[in-house]
């Protein structure tokens, strides 16, 4: 099901399926993409709430709109709004770093994070490359580091009517208004990520090539008791790429949480 959502002046697209506990999930920056099943896989065991990013899907973008924190802000104010109790709040990529950004400020409302691949820290020095530049770099670049299996995330765009390619080029020009300078991170948050006060689990394909080999083990360092689960042939996105393996180990480390 899918429905509009106006929360502190932006109208969000939110995707909903499922029932049993909350799951705020915050897609990576390639979009949302439900067809490819992760949130039928989810939703077996949570009631999954995924709103479209601000500048993506039908979601709206304002134009005093520009920052990861804004998005942070806002899907706090979403959290409120619908009034989570006790949720999961879980995101990939862009949609991690996101997550990180919510719960570095407020976890009232929730009892657990999922980050799957996370964006948003700076690792190595001023001129190590801890993310692939997926801007800069030739699509069968990026599908090579992205994914286990290149084949999995072709797209024939060719074939898809102009609303839909309208859509995912609004989408890219959207991640690059959040994510261009700095490259896809924020300088400051590594240094606030002791803050986070909710079990956390870490989830990586054990093919991504999209960030550095030290990056996981940076986020597991810098949180708290964070767990670190690696899922076998998956690259970047194995929300999507091993959709029922990554919905178990979500589901393992959410039937813990009190």
């Amino acid at each position: 099901m899918s429905r509009s959502i106006a929360v502190a002046g932006v109208t969000l697209e939110v995707e909903e399926a499922g029932q049993g506990r909350d799951l705020l999930f915050l897609h990576p920056g390639e979009g949302s993409q439900p067809a490819r099943g992760w949130i039928e896989a989810l939703a077996r065991d949570h009631h999954v709430i995924a709103p479209h990013h601000p500048g993506f899907g039908n979601s709206s973008l304002p134009d005093w709109f520009g920052t990861a924190d804004d998005i942070a802000y806002l899907y706090l104010d979403l959290a409120r709004q619908l009034d989570l109790q006790r949720a999961v709040l879980a995101g990939a990529d862009f949609g991690g770093w996101i997550a990180a950004e919510m719960a570095v400020r407020n976890t009232s409302r929730f009892a657990g994070l999922v980050l799957s691949a996370p964006l948003g820290i700076k690792v190595g020095g001023v001129l190590d490359r801890d993310i692939a530049d997926m801007h800069g770099i030739p699509r069968a670049d990026f599908l090579r580091l992205a994914w286990a299996d290149p084949a999995k995330g072709e797209v024939d765009y060719a074939s898809l009517p102009d609303t839909e390619l309208a859509a995912i080029a609004r989408g890219r020009e959207s991640l690059a208004l959040f994510g261009w300078k700095p490259y896809m991170h924020n300088p400051r948050l590594k240094r606030w990520l002791h803050r986070i006060d909710i079990p956390t689990q870490l989830i990586w394909g054990d093919s991504d090539g999209i960030v550095s080999s030290g990056y996981s083990e940076a986020w597991r360092a810098e949180i708290p008791g964070a767990a670190l689960t690696i899922i076998p042939q998956a690259g970047h996105y194995p929300h999507w790429e091993n959709p029922e393996e990554f919905a178990d180990a979500v589901t393992d480390f959410t039937s813990k949480l009190r």
